[in-house]
């Protein structure tokens, strides 16, 4: 450790944070490995190694002979003070080596409102922001994750995206990156745009009409005209981390996690993720059960969770946790199934769930009135919804939470106060259920305000202003007249500004900058956040966020990740917009095939559904 560091350790809140030294971490010769790559999470050390998928790559890539894989994580703002103080560059965790001397940067990028810190911790590892700026001698830049279905806003600072999965794109990255080691960089970026799911934007020119949209992207160089996805073709026999770093402090989801399937049978029409992650790709029981049980044994937690979009949509549940619990329950490990459906959720699964610990329900009924759940395609009736508390209830708990979303597309006030009635029935249920009453039941409501996001058939609608949610929110929390009833809701301002950044084009870069320039860093936390700071780069720039947000789009608008594919066809999406304006719903995928386009990407064949 840098003995200026082991001075400054001791004046910042968790110092584990950044010493490294955790049972399970991968340490290599640095003499006998060809590429060091870095795999930057833009966020704390809590946030980042909650994440399964950074340990799914770390564990990937450092399987991998002459290649070394570090972690390093965005530091809180005391760190970043003392690391600025005294001169210190930000460093990787298993060597404590400053970010330069890696052949790549990696960042995982899940949440819009990370960018600025992407571009805090390149400044504090000395790198220059802009791919323009950094040539030969720099590392190469690259970003995966979720947002990278519209990367356009980070496309001036990063070398290349990788779309989709990348337990094997991500490999095949670094050893072309090996195989070309001294070759010029912009042949190594057009080679690296001629993987499949690899985009390099610089290799595209981004044309504007005169109102601003986009008028025509534009491959050059070779690269491909549109991007499409990598999928992992064989899920049951993917890698998962069994042996894996074991936190030296508490993290945010502190136990094992096992990944149930990836995609989602469902459908729901503002879910980003329901529609990238397609097509749906399970691991059976047995293998899962062997994989838990071997991770519990490495790693001693004591809770395992069940990981999906909607973990009681998997075939083999029952079974599932049936094996896991009969290794579990004589342990008092506790296992975990969030993501539960109302549509299908049974006493039984939650009698199994709960033989070592109880824990309160959490439902997502989204929308509070009939209609506006069927135009976002919930496929959840309310009768399901009240069969699911009163079994819940009937089960011994007395508490329930629930999330719901403002501003979906066609709300009206009829719909949100429709939300606390749902509330108040649920309350009313609990009082004439026959059952333990003691100590009264509690009701947690939340709403959040409604992001339109790309690759969804809701990627053209308005997002509602601040102005107005924050009147939606009034309109509910007036309506809520029960002690039993808690109602939280999230800031309007972070959601506009996600929504800007979501369906941001490239010439949001340079806000981005002025954002991060005057002290933007930490956006997701309300501590850091400063809509102030926002507002005046926008001002200062020139530049309507409105034009980005509240704007609806038109069918034939090239949208500026129009050049990019998650395997659903637009065609598919645009369809699935007109039935929402009819209130139509679509069935599930288990149900019937809709023809979203996605199981073109599986080389297998159909989808396992």
């Amino acid at each position: 450790m840098h003995p200026v560091l082991e001075r400054i350790l001791p004046k910042v809140q968790k110092p584990s944070r950044y010493t490294g030294g955790e049972y399970g971490e991968v340490i290599k010769n640095k003499n006998e490995v060809e590429l060091r790559f870095a795999l930057c999470f833009p966020d704390t050390y809590e946030i980042g190694m909650s994440n399964l998928g950074v340990r799914i790559l770390y564990g990937v890539l450092n399987k991998i002979d002459g290649i070394w894989c570090e972690r390093v994580f965005a530091p809180w703002g005391d760190m970043e003070e003392e690391l600025r103080r005294n001169g210190l560059p930000l460093f990787a965790l298993e060597s404590g080596d400053e970010l330069k001397e890696f052949d790549i940067i990696g960042f995982s990028l899940g949440y819009e409102m990370a960018y600025t810190n992407v571009l805090n911790m390149l400044e504090l590892a000395g790198i220059p922001l802009r791919a323009s700026e950094r040539g030969g001698g720099w590392p190469l830049i690259v970003a995966g994750g979720t947002c990278t279905f519209n990367p356009e806003p980070l496309a001036d600072f990063i070398d290349v995206f990788l779309l989709g999965e990348g337990e094997d794109l991500l490999p095949e990255l670094c050893t072309l990156a090996r195989s070309m080691r001294g070759a010029e960089k912009e042949a190594l970026l057009k080679a690296a745009a001629g993987l499949e799911g690899a985009y390099v934007p610089s290799l595209y020119d981004v044309e504007y009409n005169g109102d601003g949209t986009v008028k025509a992207i534009v491959a050059r160089g070779g690269a491909p005209q549109v991007v499409t996805k990598r999928i992992v073709q064989d899920f049951e026999n993917s890698y998962y981390p069994e042996d894996t770093i074991i936190p030296s402090t508490e993290i945010v989801h502190d136990r094992t996690v096992l990944e149930l399937f990836r995609g989602c049978i469902r459908g729901c029409r503002f879910c980003q993720a329901g529609y990238v992650y397609r097509p749906v790709r399970s691991r059976s029981a047995k293998r899962l059960t062997e994989q838990g049980i071997e991770a519990l044994k490495r790693s001693g937690y004591q809770e395992i969770g069940l990981s999906s979009l909607s973990t009681s949509d998997y075939r083999e549940l029952k079974e599932l946790c049936d094996m896991l619990l009969g290794w579990c329950e004589p342990k008092s490990i506790g296992l975990s199934l969030p993501s539960l459906r109302a549509d299908n959720f049974s006493m039984e699964i939650m009698e199994r769930v709960q033989k070592v610990r109880k824990s309160g329900l959490t439902i997502a009924p989204e929308a509070g009135s009939q209609r506006l759940r069927d135009v976002i395609n919930k496929n959840l009736s309310e009768e399901e919804i009240l069969n699911a508390c009163r079994t819940a209830f009937e089960g011994g708990r007395n508490s329930m939470k629930l999330y719901f979303m403002l501003g979906l597309p066609t709300e009206t006030d009829e719909d949100v106060l429709a939300i606390a009635e749902l509330a108040f029935k649920i309350v009313r249920l609990w009082k004439e259920a026959a059952v333990n009453r003691s100590g009264g039941v509690r009701i947690t409501l939340s709403t959040a305000c409604f992001v339109p996001k790309p690759m969804t058939p809701f990627q053209w609608e308005a997002q509602v202003t601040a102005e107005e949610y924050e009147r939606r929110v009034v309109l509910l929390r007036e309506a809520m007249r029960s002690k039993a009833i808690t109602y939280n809701w999230h800031d309007a301002e972070t959601s506009v500004i996600e929504g800007v950044l979501a369906r941001g084009d490239r010439r949001l870069g340079r806000v981005l900058e002025e954002v991060q320039r005057s002290g933007g860093r930490l956006e997701s936390w309300s501590e850091y956040f400063s809509i102030e700071r926002w507002k005046d780069a926008f001002e200062k720039l020139n530049v309507d966020h409105g034009f980005y947000s509240s704007r609806e789009r038109g069918k034939d608008e090239v949208l500026p990740w129009s050049h990019l594919s998650a395997g659903v066809t637009p065609g598919y999406l645009w369809s699935e917009r007109e039935a929402a304006m009819r209130g139509e719903v679509t069935p599930d995928c288990r149900t019937k095939c809709a023809g979203c386009g996605a199981n073109f990407l599986y080389k297998g064949g159909s989808c396992d559904e």
